[in-house]
C-alpha cells in the first residue's frame, strides 16, 4: 500500500501523523511511505531521518495526497484539503465529526474512508488511540489553566498551590476519564484544592482510593456541578461520550456566576465541548472572556509540545496503521473488531451509529456495506 503522510495545517499544529520508526516498520513490510518536505519538523524530525528509515520525500502536499491511498495524518483535515479527497481513499486520523458536520458530509459525498483515531475501541470500552493525547492534554490543561488564572493574562491572580498563609486555588474538574484524571495528578502536584465529578462510582471510588483523601469526589449531577463551578477558581472540562457531541454540562447560568477572572479549559473543546460559553480557540489567539471568566478552548491542545505528543500518539496509531496497510480497510475491520469501531464513513455511508447521529445521517451497519 502506498501510505502518505501529508505536513499538518491546522494553526500551530507541530505534530506529525508517523515518526521514522514506523516509516521504517511499514517499509519493512513492503509498502511504500510519502512524507511531504518538511513535515516532521515542527516535532524535531528532519527529511533526512525520514529518508534513512525508507521513506520518500515529496516535496508538494498535492502530490502526497494524489499517490497515497491511505493518508495518516494527525488532526481531521481542513476545508483546503477537501478538494484532495479522493473517491475509495482511506484517511486515518482524530476526525471528531461530530464537531465537524461539514467535513463529515464532504466525505460522505466523495467516498473517503474514515478512520477515526478517537473511536477505535476494544472490547473493554477503552480508547487506546485517544488514550496518549488525553494525557497529554489533561496534564497541559492544568498548566494553562494555571498560567491563564496570572492577573497578567486575565486571570484573578490565583497560585492555585498558594503559600503558607494563603488559600489554594480550587479546581473542579468534570469529567475522571483519562483527562481529568491527568488533569487531577498535576493539580494535585502544584498543591491546589481538586474536586472531580463524574457519575461512574467506579472511577469516583478509584480516584478516592488513590489519593486518600487529597481529593474531594462528588456524583456529577446539575446540582453539584453548578456548585463546583461557582466556588472553583479553574474548571476543567474533561468529559467524552465516544463519537458523540459532548453534552453541555456547564449552563450559561453557571459561568456567570463564577467569581470575575476565574478560568475555564474546555478539553472537550474538539467534540462540541462541555461548557455552554466555549467555542473553538487556536494557539494564536487561546483565550477570550464570557461574563469576565476567562475561557480557553484551543481543540488541538496536544501540538503545543508536539514532540511528546507526536511520539506518544505514534506509538498508540502505528500497529493499526500496520495492520490496514497489511489488509485494507475491509478485512482489517473483519478481524478486529476494535479497529471496526474506529470506521467513521466508508463507502459514502456511516457505520457508528453516534457519529451518524451526529451528522444526522442514517446509520448502516459496517456488515451491511460490505
Amino acid at each position: 500500500m502506498i501510505v502518505g503522510v501529508p505536513t499538518e495545517i491546522k494553526t500551530r499544529e507541530f505534530r506529525v501523523g508517523m515518526v521514522p520508526a514506523g516509516v521504517r516498520m511499514l517499509t519493512a513490510r513492503g509498502h511504500k511511505v510519502l512524507v511531504q518536505a518538511g513535515a516532521g519538523l515542527g516535532a524535531g524530525l528532519s527529511d533526512e531521518e525520514y529518508v534513512k528509515a525508507g521513506a520518500e520525500i515529496v516535496a508538494k502536499r498535492d502530490e502526497v495526497w494524489k499517490r497515497a491511498e491511505m493518508i495518516v495524518k494527525v488532526k481531521e483535515p481542513l476545508p483546503d484539503e477537501y478538494p484532495l479527497f479522493r473517491e475509495g481513499q482511506l484517511i486515518y486520523t482524530y476526525l471528531h465529526l461530530a464537531a465537524a458536520p461539514e467535513l463529515g458530509h464532504e466525505m460522505l459525498k466523495r467516498k473517503v474512508d474514515g478512520v477515526a483515531y478517537e473511536t477505535i475501541e476494544t472490547a473493554d470500552g477503552k480508547l487506546p488511540l485517544l488514550h496518549p493525547m488525553s494525557a497529554v492534554a489533561g496534564r497541559m490543561a492544568t498548566q494553562v489553566g494555571a498560567t491563564c488564572l496570572e492577573k497578567e493574562r486575565g486571570g484573578k491572580g490565583i497560585l492555585l498551590g498558594g503559600v503558607p498563609g494563603t488559600r489554594r486555588g480550587r479546581v473542579a474538574i468534570i469529567g475522571g476519564g483519562v483527562v481529568g484524571q491527568n488533569a487531577a495528578r498535576i493539580a494535585v502536584g502544584l498543591g491546589a484544592s481538586v474536586t472531580v465529578l463524574d457519575i461512574n462510582q467506579t472511577t469516583l471510588t478509584y480516584l478516592d482510593d488513590i489519593y486518600q483523601g487529597r481529593i474531594h469526589t462528588l456524583y456529577s449531577d446539575p446540582h453539584t456541578i453548578e456548585q463546583s463551578v461557582k466556588e472553583a477558581d479553574l474548571v476543567i472540562g474533561a468529559v467524552l461520550v465516544t463519537g458523540a457531541r459532548a453534552p453541555r454540562l456547564v449552563s450559561e447560568a453557571m459561568v456567570a456566576k463564577m467569581e470575575p477572572g476565574s478560568v475555564i479549559v474546555d478539553v472537550a473543546v474538539d467534540q462540541g465541548g462541555c461548557v455552554e460559553t466555549c467555542r473553538p480557540t487556536t494557539h494564536d489567539n487561546p483565550t477570550y472572556l464570557v461574563h469576565d471568566v476567562v475561557h480557553y478552548a484551543v481543540a488541538n491542545m496536544p501540538g503545543g509540545v508536539a514532540r511528546t505528543s507526536t511520539f506518544a500518539l505514534c506509538n498508540a496509531t502505528i500497529g493499526y496503521a500496520r495492520f490496514l496497510a497489511d489488509h485494507g480497510v475491509v478485512k482489517a475491520a473483519q478481524q478486529d473488531p476494535a479497529l471496526e469501531k474506529g470506521i467513521n464513513t466508508f463507502r459514502g455511508h456511516v457505520p457508528h451509529a453516534a457519529v451518524a447521529h451526529a451528522l444526522g445521517v442514517e446509520h448502516r451497519p459496517f456488515a451491511s456495506l460490505i
